[in-house]
């Protein structure tokens, strides 16, 4: 799977706005500032993110971005859809009947690829903008959960 930095931006952007506005709109400069990233770069994200309906801008002296909604109804994969980062594990193009290799056939190991991309796209699908700022997203319980199903990892 490849998640580029601007899925990563996006969602960290995101989650600095939802923790911070407390329903007054904040700075993009501010949210650059806090995240460390450049705000040309935030400049272009949030008109994707915009554009896709999860923030809205005021505009003026105390002006900024705000959450569209609230922030238990922005799921992560909104947010990384939105800025156009598609999340799949196969080499071929999303929604192609061509596969991968030069015989435009599906490699041998397309399907456990495909599998990966949907768990993946499921999972950010589960997970809100609001579960990630109030600490409800259980990274250590995932590790748990695979440690019981495979030997090896618990081994690490």
């Amino acid at each position: 799977m490849k998640l580029t930095t601007k899925g990563r931006y996006a969602v960290m952007a995101m989650a600095d706005l939802a923790r911070h506005s407390s329903g007054s709109p904040v700075a993009l400069a501010e949210i650059a500032d806090r995240q460390e990233i450049s705000l040309s770069y935030l400049e272009q994200l949030f008109a994707k993110l915009r554009r896709g309906n999860l923030v809205k801008s005021v505009r003026g002296p105390g002006g900024g971005y705000l959450l569209s909604r609230d922030a238990d109804e922005i799921r992560i994969s909104d947010v990384i859809l939105a800025v156009d980062e598609p999340i799949k594990a196969t080499r071929c193009e999303l929604g192609s009947p061509r596969g991968c290799m030069p015989s435009a056939g599906r490699c041998i190991t397309h399907d456990l690829w495909e599998g990966l991309s949907h768990h993946i796209q499921i999972y950010l699908g589960s997970v809100s903008l609001g579960d990630v700022v109030n600490g409800r997203v259980a990274a250590q319980q995932g590790l748990d959960t695979l440690r019981k199903a495979s030997p090896a990892i618990a081994a690490d």
